[in-house]
């Protein structure tokens, strides 16, 4: 399903729009989770969290949506964990007092790259999605995009990430993205 198509099921009340939703993303935003300090149980509260809070803007019609659905939902899982983790006091105080303009700094920096990986091949952005943002290994990618093997995919990740840094490095200047 497009996200087109799942914003409209949504707004249309079909439950079946939420059920692709977690079914699609469920690895990458519990991934986001359990590399923090996080258990499947907190992730999968987290997400569905996220995935209510989703469908709330889309109902209401207060979603205004400047990337993907999955770029969206990931910034949601991740600043509820932080939320999560700062409530339990496992931040510590220099992680906890983020200033705002972080935040929106670290969505730019988001922006930016999604622009860039949406100018690239369909095969790079599946490719570079599925190794960074699904967490998927070599062999998984290979198998999933009919390569000839995890060498192949390992190659395929390796010049579709080296395209991305020329990409951005031609677009934005590095220390854009230095913290």
């Amino acid at each position: 399903m497009r996200d087109e198509e799942v914003i409209e099921k949504i707004k249309e009340g079909n439950p079946k729009a939420i059920e692709y939703l977690y079914k699609t993303h469920y690895r990458m935003m519990v991934n986001v989770v359990k590399t923090n300090s996080g258990s499947e149980d907190e992730a999968k509260d987290i997400y569905q969290d996220a995935l209510v809070i989703f469908w709330e803007k889309v109902a209401s019609g207060d979603l205004v949506l400047t990337s993907k659905i999955s770029t969206y939902l990931y910034s949601v899982v991740y600043n509820l964990w932080r939320k999560e983790l700062s409530r339990k006091g496992k931040l510590s105080y220099e992680e906890s007092d983020t200033p705002e303009d972080q935040d929106m700094f670290r969505q730019e920096k988001i922006d930016a790259i999604i622009s860039c990986i949406k100018q690239m091949s369909d095969t790079c952005q599946k490719v570079l999605s599925l190794y960074y943002f699904e967490k998927l290994s070599m062999q998984e990618i290979a198998e999933k995009l009919d390569f000839a093997g995890a060498d192949t995919a390992k190659t395929k990740k390796y010049k579709c990430k080296k395209e991305l840094d020329s990409l951005v490095l031609s677009k934005y200047d590095a220390s854009d993205f230095l913290d």
